[in-house]
């Protein structure tokens, strides 16, 4: 008896040190894509543990929709907009909407989409930080007639440093979705 009391406060006298919050395992689906080829003025592949959902918001404009991920409680907002000599007007909105983020970003970078042989002229931006409400947002035009806006968002308060793998992992198929993209 007096040895096992000897053992626990001879146990008790380590520091204690807490173990860091943990998060719960994200199991990843593999990559697998599925056309988007309807009546609407664009085309592209999309994920196929993703579903396409038409914008029915009263906001909403003809060809607007939504790629949600039920599985991630995200999706990406799609508008499109036709080009009548108001380009600069849309390019601008796409700026604005970005450097909204200013504040919460730690980072926001840029790269260009440049596909001259389809038509495909546009710009993504990955935006870094804990508390920005969307971790990237892109643009694609024709310069002529066609102009297409989206964005990535999730359904829960924003941390993204926990949601840090199924951000890189939807980017992975915004890329997709944009190497894939054409005008109709």
């Amino acid at each position: 008896m007096i040895c096992s009391l000897s053992l626990i406060l001879a146990g008790c006298r380590q520091d204690y040190t807490p173990k860091p919050r943990g998060y719960f395992r994200i199991d990843l689906p593999e990559k697998e894509y599925v056309a988007f080829d309807t009546l609407y003025p664009y085309s592209f592949e999309y994920p196929v543990y993703a579903r396409i959902i038409p914008d029915t918001r009263p906001s909403s404009e003809p060809f607007w929709l939504d790629i949600e991920f039920p599985d991630f409680s995200g999706r990406i907002h799609i508008s499109y907009k036709q080009v009548k000599d108001n380009l600069p007007e849309y390019l601008e909105d796409s700026r604005a909407f970005v450097v909204k983020h200013i504040p919460k970003a730690e980072a926001i970078n840029d790269s260009l989409i440049y596909r001259p042989e389809d038509g495909v002229y546009g710009l993504i931006y990955y935006i870094e930080g804990a508390r920005a409400a969307t971790a990237c947002q892109f643009f694609v035009t024709d310069s002529a007639s066609h102009f297409l806006r989206g964005a990535l968002y999730f359904d829960v308060t924003p941390n993204n440093d926990s949601l840090e793998p199924v951000i890189r992992y939807i980017e992975s198929d915004i890329r997709h979705l944009l190497k894939t993209f054409q005008w109709k």
